[in-house]
C-alpha cells in the first residue's frame, strides 16, 4: 500500500485514464457567494467548449483498492499491483489547490470499490459536499455512482455533482457474469434508471417552479468496453438504443479493450480496435441525431459495422434508390441522410433556400463537405454522369479512399461524359 501523497496521486490518476466517460456538455453552474471555481456550459476534461476554449479537469480515482475481481480491469482484485486510497480531505484540498494554480476548471471522480459500495459511494459523497459547501467550490464535478451503493447516496450526490455515470462495460449479462461475476445488471440499472427519471421529474418540476434544485443537470453517461467480449456490433448499437430510450442518457461511450490482464476468458482478437470504436461512434451519431435506427445501420448480410466505409455512407450505398437528393425542395430530414452533409449545413440549406436558390458553389461557401456528397445530390451547377451512380463503383471508389491508395478521385464534369479512371 502507497504511503505518500504524491505516490498515490501519480498511481490514481493513471489508473483513471481506462474510464473515457468524461465529456462535461451540459451543465451552467454559475459563481455565487463568492465561491470559487465556474463550470461552463460548454464543458471541461480537454474538451472543446462552444467559443473554441480548451478546458480541463483533475480525473483521478479515490481508490484502486478494489475488492471485485473484473477480468479485463488492472485493478482487479487478483493483480499484484500497488494499491492506495486517498482521504477525503486529501482530495478536496487537491482539487483545490490545483485549481488555484489554474491547473484544472473542475473534477472528475471515480474509484475501485473498496470495503463495499456504500462506503465507497459515501466516501465520494462527501468530497464532493465538502466542495460545494464548505469550500464554495462552483466548479465542474463528475462522480461515478457505484453499482451496488444506495439510491440515497446516489441521490444526495446527484444534487452536488453536475454530471453522473455508471459503466455498463460489457453488452450482455453473459458477458458480465463471465467477466465481471460480482457485478450484476440489476444494480447498474437500478442506479441509472433512478438518475434518468428524477432527471426528468426536476426537468418538469423547473417549468412549475423556478428555485427546483438542480438534479445531475449535465445528465448521465456510461461507458462500454469493446473488443473483450464476442458481441457484435448490432447487439452493442440495440443497447445503446434501448439505453438513450429508457434512460434518458447523454451519451453512450465505447473503449476499445486494450490487453492490460493475459487471461482466457477475455474475447480479445490480438488487436485493440480502434477502427471499430470509431465506427460505433459514428452511428451513436446517426441514432442521436440524424434520425436513424439500428437496423437502418446495419444489412441483413453482416452484424458488424463496415471497417472502410462509415455507416452513413454505407447506408446510402444501399439505398440508392433514394438518390440524388434535391438540395432545393428536399426536406430537413432527407437532407441528413446525404453522405457529407451534417446538422449545421443542412439547417443553413433550410434557411437560405427561402431567399434564393442553392447552388453548388453556395454549398461550398456554406462549408458543406461536398467530396463525398456530390455523388448522391443534385444542386444547380453540379452534373455527374450516370454511370457514377453505380453502387458498386461508388463503394469501391471511397473504399480506395478510405484505405489511402492512390486511386484518384472521380472527377467531376460539365459538359460531355466522362470515361472512368482505370481504378474503377
Amino acid at each position: 500500500m502507497l504511503k505518500t501523497l504524491n505516490e498515490k496521486i501519480k498511481m490514481l490518476s493513471e489508473s483513471a485514464k481506462y474510464d473515457i466517460s468524461c465529456s462535461s456538455s451540459g451543465s451552467s453552474r454559475s459563481n455565487k457567494n463568492k465561491g470559487i471555481g465556474n463550470a461552463s456550459s460548454g464543458g471541461i476534461c480537454h474538451s472543446w467548449t462552444s467559443d473554441g476554449r480548451c478546458i480541463s479537469l483533475l480525473k483521478i480515482l479515490m481508490s484502486n483498492d478494489c475488492i471485485f475481481d473484473c477480468v479485463y480491469c488492472i485493478n482487479r482484485r487478483s493483480n499484484d499491483i500497488n494499491r492506495g486510497t486517498l482521504t477525503v480531505n486529501e482530495l478536496v484540498n487537491l482539487t483545490i489547490q490545483f485549481y488555484k494554480r489554474n491547473y484544472i476548471e473542475g473534477l472528475f471522480l471515480s474509484s475501485a470499490i473498496f470495503i463495499n459500495s456504500d462506503h465507497t459511494m459515501e466516501k465520494m459523497y462527501q468530497v464532493v459536499y465538502k466542495l460545494r459547501k464548505e469550500h464554495k467550490f462552483n466548479g465542474y464535478i463528475h462522480v461515478k455512482a457505484i453499482p451496488g451503493a444506495s439510491i440515497d447516496l446516489i441521490r444526495k450526490t446527484g444534487f452536488l455533482a453536475d454530471r453522473m455515470s455508471i459503466n455498463i462495460e460489457l453488452p450482455t449479462q453473459k458477458s458480465l457474469r463471465a467477466l465481471a461475476p460480482q457485478k450484476s445488471k440489476e444494480n447498474i440499472f437500478k442506479p441509472m434508471k433512478f438518475i434518468g427519471e428524477n432527471n426528468l421529474m426536476i426537468y418538469q418540476d423547473k417549468k412549475k417552479f423556478k428555485n427546483t434544485p438542480k438534479f445531475v443537470p449535465a445528465g448521465q453517461t456510461t461507458q462500454m468496453i469493446v473488443g473483450a467480449s464476442p458481441e457484435n456490433d448490432h447487439m452493442i448499437l440495440n443497447l445503446t438504443e434501448a439505453l438513450y430510450k429508457k434512460f434518458h442518457l447523454k451519451r453512450v461511450y465505447f473503449s476499445a479493450y486494450v490487453p492490460i490482464n493475459d487471461d482466457p476468458k477475455i474475447h480479445f482478437s490480438g488487436k485493440i480496435q480502434r477502427n471499430r470504436e470509431h465506427r460505433l461512434y459514428q452511428a451513436d451519431w446517426l441514432l442521436r441525431f440524424y434520425d436513424f435506427t439500428v437496423d437502418e445501420i446495419f444489412d441483413k448480410s453482416n452484424n458488424f459495422l463496415n471497417e472502410y466505409l462509415d455507416p452513413k455512407t454505407f447506408w446510402a450505398l444501399n439505398h440508392l434508390e433514394y438518390f440524388p437528393i434535391n438540395v432545393n425542395k428536399a426536406s430537413y430530414q432527407e437532407l441528413l441522410r446525404i453522405p457529407g452533409f451534417g446538422i449545421k449545413t443542412c439547417r443553413k440549406i433550410v434557411s437560405a433556400r427561402k431567399y434564393s436558390t442553392i447552388t453548388y458553389d453556395e454549398l461550398k461557401k456554406m462549408g458543406a463537405v461536398l467530396k463525398r456528397a456530390k455523388y448522391f445530390i443534385e444542386v444547380p451547377g453540379l452534373k455527374i454522369g450516370g454511370v457514377f451512380r453505380d453502387p458498386e463503383i461508388l463503394k469501391n471508389h471511397f473504399i480506395s479512399e478510405s484505405k489511402n491508395k492512390s486511386a484518384k478521385l472521380i472527377p467531376l464534369f460539365t459538359g460531355k461524359e466522362l470515361e472512368l479512371p482505370n481504378a474503377y
